[in-house]
């Protein structure tokens, strides 16, 4: 049975604050719960009784506790406008701290970087995108919005299960790296043009504010600035692209570059 304090519970997640306190987040709909269960321990979920009898067995096994609920109750529970048969509790992956251990992962591997990204949507598809080109880890500043809140996480659609997202003092991490010899990228206007540079399969790529661009202390560990050119050249077109469609388009090019 749903009670009231149940619901009080599980609308404080929709806060950071109680997130942190509680080590748990809230996921929503069959497609994002079902790929967080394969990697992510499940406290608690809320589901209808159609959905909870389509569950397979090493589904249901992975699961602390299933309170089945009416479409009322399930209301109650979600923040979306629309409910999706099913809401989950999750607790937190815990993901490496350790400075020096994460400024050595750009020189084996291929990084994301996030500089005061805040719009949870961007966030969220960033992550989708590095699962989607095989990147397992992103550095965020501090200012960066939070992983577990319940826009991100619906955006993106279980990859937070794969991605691990550190939350770093940025510049510390990205200077560490470089002076070990990793690349680091980074998009600017005045960068050169991505498509006629030489491009690292291992580094580190730095995506900026989506309406400052990358701060002055993260610019200044950027060893290799990068612009995605417009086309055809010159004519008149946006000032800039979302950072979230920037980082598809950076990422694409580094991965094509591997198949060569």
């Amino acid at each position: 049975m749903v009670t009231k304090q149940m619901i009080k519970d599980i609308h404080s997640l929709n806060l950071k604050k109680y997130r942190d306190e509680s080590g748990l987040f809230v996921a929503e709909g069959a497609k994002v719960v079902e790929d967080l269960l394969h990697l992510m321990r499940c406290k608690t979920l809320f589901a209808t009784e159609e959905y909870s009898a389509s569950l397979s067995y090493s589904i249901r096994s992975k699961v602390s506790d299933i309170e089945i609920v009416d479409a009322a109750q399930l209301k109650k529970l979600s923040n979306l406008s629309t409910p999706r048969d099913v809401v989950a509790v999750f607790e937190k992956k815990t993901v490496v701290t350790d400075v020096d251990e994460l400024a050595g992962l750009p020189g084996k591997m291929l990084c994301l970087a996030l500089d005061g990204v805040q719009d949870p949507g961007n966030l969220g598809t960033i992550i989708r995108l590095a699962d989607w080109f095989g990147i397992e880890h992103i550095f965020a500043s501090r200012d960066t919005a939070d992983l577990y809140s319940p826009k991100v996480v619906q955006a993106t659609m279980g990859a937070i299960a794969r991605v691990a997202v550190h939350y770093v003092d940025l510049p510390c991490v990205l200077s560490r790296a470089a002076e070990s010899g990793a690349a680091v990228y980074g998009t600017f206007l005045d960068g050169a043009d991505m498509y006629a540079e030489s491009l690292e399969h291992n580094g580190v790529i730095v995506m900026g504010n989506e309406g400052n661009g990358i701060s002055r202390e993260v610019s200044a560990c950027v060893n290799r600035r990068l612009y995605i050119p417009p086309f055809p050249a010159g004519r008149a077109t946006s000032e800039s692209l979302n950072v979230a469609v920037a980082t598809a388009v950076v990422c694409s090019e580094f991965r094509r570059r591997e198949l060569k």
